[in-house]
């Protein structure tokens, strides 16, 4: 049986702030990291903290999580990222500051990296010129990384020519629907949008999340696949519930597993973490459980 493939995830590792004075790991490319290492995928987390007390409580959750930290760097000048979040009808907003370290990763301190595997990265973590060469130069030192892009449109930090020029590296992509739309791509029924999508970029799969509606992909040979959830049984917030479905859709990918298996196992992930304040836990049980029910055979982080 040939190995499972690597996974790199690049970008953002901040923390989510709350009106409450509650401080929660966070970053879609931090908590997709975090989900799939107690999955069993050990990836790879290449991103940057300030040399700060922020910082080193990152790196202590990483280390206590048996997470890889080699890559991520120190920032001596920039502040470890931070975003506020305030909840209005149960949706999370946010408020991201600027100039944080992770808008710096420097493509000088990437070094012994897989070149084989999958990529994933989102779109706020490349908003700083100095990432976006990092990541590019990544892209150029590793070719056959397949990339999993992460449509997260937070304004005022994207622009919609950027977001295309990462849409034509990627292999697969996943939005939600509110984000295809402002995308501008002349189709309002959502069907029509998400194959625009897969043509026009060349996509192998467009994955699409719609809130408490569940799911949809697109695949390579056209056909739509679907999920709809059932009711979650406790509700806290929406934070990083598309982050917890994208970490499993991507163990899905590395496990060789069907588009409709991966599809149903990512939704029920995502409704057990709205159960959570914030997008992680460092609750073994909380995956013990999940894994004991819709997976079988992988090491949970003790």
């Amino acid at each position: 049986m040939s190995e499972k493939p690597e996974i790199l995830v690049f970008g953002e590792v901040l923390f989510d702030c709350f009106q409450n004075g509650e401080r929660v790991l966070g970053g879609a490319p931090f908590n997709v990291a975090w989900h799939l290492q107690a999955l069993g995928d050990n990836p790879k987390l290449i991103s940057r903290i300030g040399d700060d007390e922020l910082g080193r409580m990152i790196l202590m959750a990483m280390r206590r999580w048996e997470m890889d930290v080699t890559h991520v760097q120190v920032d001596p000048k920039h502040p470890t990222g931070k975003v506020e979040v305030t909840m209005i009808h149960n949706e999370p907003n946010y408020r991201i500051t600027p100039n944080c370290a992770y808008d710096f990763i420097s493509a000088e301190r990437m070094f012994s990296l897989p070149r084989r595997g999958i990529l994933y990265h989102g779109t706020l973590g490349l908003r700083n010129e100095v990432s976006r060469k990092a990541f590019s130069h990544l892209l150029q030192c590793c070719p056959e990384l397949s990339v999993f892009l992460d449509v997260n449109l937070r304004s005022p930090w994207w622009k919609k020519e950027e977001v295309y020029h990462w849409l034509e590296k990627a292999r697969w992509v996943k939005l939600n629907e509110h984000e295809i739309q402002q995308l501008e791509l002349g189709h309002d029924d959502t069907e029509e949008a998400m194959e625009k999508l897969k043509m026009q970029f060349g996509l192998e799969q467009v994955i699409l999340t719609l809130g408490e509606k569940g799911a949809m992909v697109l695949g390579h040979d056209g056909e739509f696949h679907y999920v709809v959830p059932t009711k979650a049984d406790h509700f806290v917030d929406a934070v990083g519930a598309g982050d917890a479905f994208t970490a499993v859709y991507i163990h899905g990918l590395l496990s060789g597993w069907g588009i409709s298996e991966s599809l149903q196992s990512a939704q029920k992930f995502a409704s057990q973490v709205i159960g959570l304040r914030g997008a992680t836990t460092n609750d073994s049980d909380f995956y013990r459980e999940f894994i004991k029910n819709e997976l079988h055979g992988f090491r949970i982080v003790e």
